[in-house]
């Protein structure tokens, strides 16, 4: 389940589209919500600055509230879940409009591309994921691959 700020009914159901290809993808059940945010240029510069001492502008920040540990067992979890949804708040993910506008200018493809490649990228981040090495980075990379081709959205 995801929760949406400053974005069209059109792309939150891309991003629900992706949500549920993420799960078919690591062969996981539906126990989680995730709140995705797009924002401004200004506002993620400072947000990774603050969080990551990165002082520039980023395409997207994943803020996970749990570390989650595989397999999932939701027993793990019992005091972190959400009482009137049943369901594990797993993080923020926050996506910034204009660098969507100019990556899939850059790279030759859609926005919508563009913005549900970097959704599917901040959930894995969410999920556990990460590239810091070169063996996390080509898992994730599969991961992004397999869930983009699933939803049927390739560059």
């Amino acid at each position: 389940m995801i929760s949406t700020y400053m974005v069209s009914a059109a792309l939150k159901e891309q991003l629900n589209r992706a949500y549920y290809a993420v799960l078919r993808n690591l062969q996981l059940e539906d126990w989680f919500e995730i709140d995705f945010s797009v924002v401004g240029q200004s506002t993620i510069r400072s947000l990774n600055l603050e969080h990551r001492n990165v002082d520039k502008v980023t395409d997207v920040l994943s803020f996970p509230s749990v570390n989650l540990t595989f397999p999932i067992c939701m027993c793990d979890y019992e005091g972190d879940i959400n009482p009137e949804t049943g369901k594990l708040f797993l993080g923020d993910i926050m996506i910034c409009r204009a660098k969507v506008r100019r990556q899939a200018q850059e790279y030759g493809h859609s926005e919508l591309r563009e913005f549900v490649y970097l959704a599917v990228h901040g959930m894995l981040h969410l999920f556990g994921f990460d590239h810091m090495t070169p063996e996390e980075e080509a898992d994730m990379n599969e991961h992004q691959r397999a869930i983009m081709a699933d939803l049927g959205i390739e560059r």
